[in-house]
């Protein structure tokens, strides 16, 4: 898609399995968005030009998702006003993922970071989809009947309890 309002940005290819499923939600909602690689340690120089120059690319939200020290939503947190959603990644070099979700939710004061549960990108993009639909009444539509849908799955599975 053109013009992404949403970047998705992970610290390594091997976040992808993971950083997709932000992708797949949104491009459910019709909302563009992109999918790349940074990180915070081995690119520096490139995630502060990243973060620095969003906001005047259109991009609206970033959702960043890193494994191990998961610094990277948190980097870019402090290099832009732009908000963060952060998805902290269960890797190879991970401590079951806590010591990402540790990394990625205990910002110091001023540099809020909002984060999803371990490896739950798809919250992430739905988060995303939330703070557009707060000012985009096509995106809020989208976001109010997907929540309907989930609620009426939720009813359609408490009455197949009773049906044997």
């Amino acid at each position: 898609m053109s013009n992404p309002t949403v970047s998705i940005v992970m610290g390594s290819k091997s976040d992808l399995s993971v950083m997709k499923e932000a992708s797949k939600i949104l491009n459910e909602f019709n909302i563009s968005n992109e999918l790349s690689i940074l990180s915070a340690h081995r690119t520096p120089k490139r995630t502060a030009e990243f973060a620095e120059s969003a906001k005047g690319k259109g991009i609206k939200v970033i959702i960043a998702g890193a494994g191990g020290a998961a610094h990277l939503a948190g980097v870019i947190a402090s290099l832009t006003t732009l908000p963060v959603i952060g998805v902290p990644i269960k890797s190879s070099n991970s401590i079951d993922g806590w010591d990402s979700l540790l990394s990625t939710v205990q910002m110091p004061s001023g540099i809020p970071v909002a984060t999803v549960a371990i490896n739950a990108s798809k919250n992430a993009g739905i988060l995303a989809a939330q703070i557009l639909g707060a000012s985009d009444e096509n995106i809020y539509k989208k976001i109010f009947s997907f929540k309907e849908e989930l609620s009426e799955k939720v009813k359609a599975d408490n009455e197949s309890l009773n049906q044997n």
